[in-house]
């Protein structure tokens, strides 16, 4: 008997949205996704009431990577999901966060996969990497190579509960890359909030070769 069917039979499954038995995200949670694909900012992926190239937050900054695209709004209705796949690294989540993203984002046009690479404290407190596995979902899916390009440098500070100005300061220099990028690569996290990290992530990536990087994530955060 494999170990994810015992597990299922000792500890059932339960929506992390609604705590319905059955899947890690029921169907009734999933009618309720706020999905983004409508007008998008050209470059942040930021949801529009009308067609526009950028929004007007992104052209008033610079953001290291060329655009940035996430399948899902991250409000109430996938919290609950992306919190427990973070902290408790649940069964069929980051299968089920890949099958999300492929049913809204266009496969990028790029040579490879990378990811936002972790905390190495978190990261041995979890056991898992969220972001990894999802590039590596999308990978299978995609027919990309998957490869780790990046490493967080150490006694760097969490963004969690940071302000918004404070965001891109906290992980400016924060990422190195080592060993040479491909020219066109991209980048998945989770949660897309600011996107203060992931244009961090892209910068050192550009400094290590690419020449473009976009970026991909299960969520972002709406204003």
């Amino acid at each position: 008997m494999g170990l994810d069917l015992l597990l299922d039979l000792l500890v059932p499954r339960r929506c992390l949205g609604c705590g319905a038995a059955g899947a890690a995200l029921c169907a009734g949670c999933v009618e309720r996704l706020r999905w983004l694909d409508g007008h998008l900012c050209a470059l942040c992926g930021a949801p529009r009431p009308r067609p526009e190239e950028r929004c007007r937050e992104c052209r008033s900054r610079r953001l290291a990577f060329a655009s940035a695209r996430a399948a899902v709004a991250y409000d109430d209705a996938l919290r609950g999901f992306v919190g427990a796949w973070k902290e408790r690294g649940v069964r069929g989540a980051a299968p089920l966060a890949a099958g999300l993203v492929i049913g809204a984002v266009v496969r990028p046009q790029v040579a490879a996969l990378t990811y936002v690479p972790p905390d190495p404290d978190r990261a041995l407190r979890r056991g898992h990497h969220p972001p990894e596995r999802l590039a590596r979902e999308l990978g299978r899916r995609w027919a990309l190579p998957v490869a780790p390009l990046l490493v967080r440098r150490a006694g760097s500070r969490r963004q969690r509960g940071l302000p918004r100005a404070q965001r891109q300061a906290n992980v400016q220099g924060a990422f190195r890359a080592f060993g040479r990028a491909p020219s066109a690569v991209a980048l998945v996290d989770d949660v897309y909030t600011t996107g203060a990290t992931v244009s961090a992530a892209a910068a050192a990536l550009l400094a290590a070769g690419a020449t473009r990087v976009e970026v991909v994530t299960l969520a972002r955060a709406v204003r």
